[in-house]
């Protein structure tokens, strides 16, 4: 369904890495969200009329899962804890591009309910709407926030395919992969799937680490995230820079580290790359003896950039 995405290679703190390219594997699906919606894109979902998820109201898998709903004539309903008046005044990104496919975008906070929603999780809020607002189970697809579902192994299974292959074809034998994490789930799975994939092809002699940083929450939160997906065995290393990051809180360490890696001609997204490039720096700071490769993973999402950067423009100023 999806052409093998591109590797190219970028020098990011005097050393020459590479980054796997999922943000070119389709424009409507790019990155992870991809990978996580492979299922739902390559199975028989006749049976379903409605698909209902959550999450931010400029999140990448907004506006990948209202392609999916139009794509297969599904009504869709999304429930996010708010949204900015700035956005309702300025609609622009993944939110506009979901409106524009039809999406039914929900603010909890203004439901009846709103009070008592507040001081839930927004994952729990939904499962009980779902059970008590919604009919017919049956015809009914309910995605949690992210895509943290089982449906996102298979997917996600496939890049550690085409990564194990990539690595056999150059002759690496030790390769660091890395990526940023929000709930955790592309990353457990790659990494259970690339340990599963070596044992069960008997390759020897290569050394995979999957290596993560919590961009929501912090470490033990994604720890508790990859225990709903994965077992222990197969958690990934997380990373960090000694630094709670905020998720979406605009810092001109942020800013910064965006503009240094897009001028290597790839562009980045502004919610989850500058992290990740911010601890990558650190950790590479603290291993300079590490001469094996390294592979950031992009995970798509630029379209977001579209109401990120004017968000940074106004408090930073102009880019370069």
């Amino acid at each position: 369904m999806f052409a093998i995405s591109p590797v190219q290679s970028m020098l990011f703190e005097e050393k020459t890495i590479f980054v796997k390219r999922d943000d070119l594997l389709h424009p409507d699906f790019s990155g992870n969200k991809a990978r996580k919606f492979y299922h739902f894109l390559s199975h028989d979902y006749d049976h379903i009329t409605q698909l209902v998820a959550s999450g931010s109201a400029q999140a990448n898998s907004l506006y990948s899962m209202s392609v999916l709903a139009k794509q297969q004539g599904w009504q869709f309903d999304y429930y996010v804890s708010h949204i900015s008046d700035f956005i309702l005044k300025n609609p622009n990104g993944n939110y506009a591009a979901a409106i524009a496919n039809g999406a039914n975008i929900i603010d909890v906070s203004q439901l009846n309910q709103g009070h008592q929603y507040q001081q839930m999780h927004l994952d729990d809020v939904v499962q009980h709407i779902v059970a008590s607002d919604y009919d017919n189970e049956k015809s009914l697809l309910h995605i949690p926030e992210g895509g943290r579902c089982e449906y996102a192994e298979s997917g996600v299974g496939i890049l550690a395919t085409e990564i194990i292959d990539w690595v056999i074809l150059h002759k690496i034998h030790a390769l660091k992969i890395f990526l940023p994490s929000g709930t955790g789930t592309t990353t457990a799975y790659l990494n259970k799937q690339i340990m599963q994939q070596l044992v069960s092809k008997n390759i020897k002699g290569i050394n995979i680490e999957v290596l993560t940083c919590s961009t929501v929450g912090g470490d033990d939160y994604l720890r508790q995230q990859f225990s709903q997906l994965v077992t222990p065995e197969y958690f990934p290393t997380i990373v960090n820079d000694g630094r709670k990051y905020h998720f979406g809180k605009l810092t001109q360490r942020c800013f910064d580290m965006w503009q240094t890696v897009c001028r290597s001609g790839i562009e980045f997204e502004l919610l989850y790359d500058p992290v990740g490039f911010l601890v990558l720096k650190h950790y590479l700071q603290q291993y300079p003896q590490w001469d094996g490769d390294i592979l950031y993973v992009h995970q798509g999402g630029v379209l977001g950039n579209q109401t990120m950067l004017p968000r940074y423009q106004r408090k930073f100023g102009h880019t370069e």
